[in-house]
């Protein structure tokens, strides 16, 4: 059963909530100048985000960009119904909305949850694999009204193909130029009409299914005590369906919803970020781990997830090396020549865990987007990367998502606690013992212009011969996994590696860094990635 704790009086904190008013009005009344780059759509690694305020996320945006969906979709034959979805975050209703006169002014099937409430963005993948499963023709696709763990300020709008899945810069880069060209040309091309849509029952379908991924009935009979912060976000409505259908011994420790997220304490940098892998942000569920025998938390769409132990939070890095050992050692009927997907930025930890098991791993650049063919082909049982993003293939082996999905995460840490008797932290520190421990850390450095021009024309042939003192084996500007460009470098040894690689969105470089000696091996070797970067705006 699924028990809710009293909701405490949401803490007030000067200077960071969100002016709500001025934000629906922003959306509504600004109109983008499509000559700034900074007002035009862009899609990033998940789909177009920024905020009103700043006329980066405008409803002039969400009906161009909403038509280019449609445009795109008669173009390629795509004429079954577009499952659509929103998170909590205050921009994500009025854009909905907006989405929703696009889609009915282009006779196009909204499907829209049932009950009026919020749906995460792993259960409009889930949706359109269960809707595609099998067929050839009248394909669904989806929409996520969502900018994920991003602040109460920001909206965001991603498009998930017919395979489920983050759509890929092939059609990201065409909906981007479509709407862009429909904003230039004064909206003239854009279909409106009443907002529709088809109610579906999004909450009982992906429910229902779970037990097809996840053994519920082990958790069940453990008897755990798991506490749930949903941190204000879509997954809200679906914990206590959850814990009601397989009599789960559930606590959803807040339920409040609130689109400037007060309740939320500030994230490290004093900005209210719904980020469940920061241990700032998910103070409120630290501060009662002891209640639980395990815990964890999701973003606002619910794609992310946090763990926490008796412990204390979990690096997703460590839970993840956790969940692929324990995964490949309890699903004997998953094909033995899927491989473990990962990115270039993720430990080297689960390639260890992975090697293990006797598994090939499929490195890639950043983007879960990298994984979706992987694993709507069986190639791939395990698809996740560093920033607390996962998600794997139904106990079966045939796919259960092609999009991140911590909702599962999170039952998976309950299954692994209930079968083995360890929790996610104590089968780390385990594999610690007989893998190597390693010592990881992002940092970011600021970036001009011309140093990240640079990273473009990087010749491999310039990087240092050793790192930290060990010889470089590999040096890597493309993913070994399917050779896509990874917007940066990766240099490796035999005892760890960094990476680094230019933001699309601020004037700093994303600097990534591993070691299997220790903390002062892993300083070494970002002095030398910061050696690197400084030849780099040197040339």
């Amino acid at each position: 059963m699924c028990a809710d704790l009293p909701a405490a009086d949401p803490p007030s904190y000067d200077g960071t909530m969100t002016d709500l008013a001025a934000l629906a009005a922003a959306y509504a009344a600004l109109r983008p100048d499509p000559a700034m780059p900074a007002q035009r759509v862009a899609f990033g690694t998940s789909g177009h985000r920024g905020s009103a305020l700043d006329t980066a996320f405008n409803e002039v945006h969400i009906l161009a960009v909403t038509q280019a969906v449609c445009d795109w979709r008669a173009a390629h034959g795509v004429d079954g119904p577009l499952f659509l979805g929103r998170d909590t975050h205050a921009l994500s209703e009025p854009a909905w909305l907006t989405a929703r006169e696009v889609l009915a002014g282009n006779g196009v099937a909204a499907m829209i949850d049932a009950a009026g409430g919020f749906t995460p963005t792993p259960v409009i993948s889930h949706a359109i694999v269960a809707h595609n499963r099998g067929r050839r023709d009248h394909l669904a696709d989806g929409i996520v009204v969502t900018p994920s763990h991003n602040p109460p300020r920001d909206g965001g709008f991603k498009y998930n193909g017919p395979d489920g899945g983050p759509a890929d810069t092939g059609i990201t880069g065409w909906i981007e130029a479509r709407a862009n060209m429909l904003i230039e040309g004064g909206l003239a091309g854009v279909r409106r009409a009443a907002p529709g849509g088809t109610p579906h029952d999004y909450v009982g379908t992906y429910v229902a299914d779970l037990a097809a991924a996840v053994d519920m009935d082990v958790i069940a009979a453990a008897g755990l005590q798991i506490g749930v912060d949903p941190l204000g976000g879509a997954g809200v409505g679906y914990w206590g369906p959850i814990a009601d259908r397989y009599g789960l011994d559930l606590t959803v420790v807040n339920d409040v919803v609130d689109p400037a997220f007060a309740f939320m304490p500030p994230d490290w940098d004093g900005k209210i970020r719904m980020d469940p892998s920061s241990p700032a942000a998910m103070a409120g569920l630290l501060a009662m781990k002891d209640r639980f025998d395990l815990g964890f938390a999701n973003d606002p769409d619910a794609d992310r997830h946090g763990i926490v132990t008796p412990a204390g939070l979990m690096n997703p890095n460590h839970y993840l090396a956790s969940a692929v050992d324990y995964l490949l050692g309890s699903r004997p009927d998953w094909p033995g020549r899927s491989a473990i997907g990962k990115t270039a930025v993720t430990s080297a930890m689960i390639d260890r865990v992975a090697a293990a098991h006797g598994r090939a791993v499929f490195e890639t650049p950043v983007g879960l987007k990298w994984f979706v063919a992987g694993l709507s082909a069986g190639d791939l049982c395990f698809a996740g990367e560093e920033s607390a993003g996962a998600t794997f293939v139904r106990r079966d082996g045939t796919v259960w998502t092609t999009d991140k999905d911590g909702l599962l995460l999170g039952l998976l840490a309950a299954e692994m606690t209930a079968r083995s008797g360890d929790d996610p932290h104590v089968r780390y520190r385990r594999l610690t013992a007989s893998l190597g421990e390693p010592f990881y850390a992002r940092t970011d450095a600021p970036a001009t212009a011309a140093q990240k021009a640079a990273f473009k024309a990087l010749d491999p042939a310039t990087m240092p011969a050793t790192l930290a003192g060990d010889p470089v084996t590999r040096v890597e500007t493309c993913a070994r996994g399917n050779d896509a460009p990874l917007g940066g470098v990766k240099v490796s040894t035999a005892n760890g590696w960094f990476a680094a690689r230019p933001s699309g969105t601020e004037d700093v470089t994303k600097v990534y860094a591993e070691s299997f000696v220790g903390p002062d091996h892993l300083a070494a070797i970002q002095a030398d990635a910061q050696a690197v970067l400084a030849r780099l705006t040197e040339r």
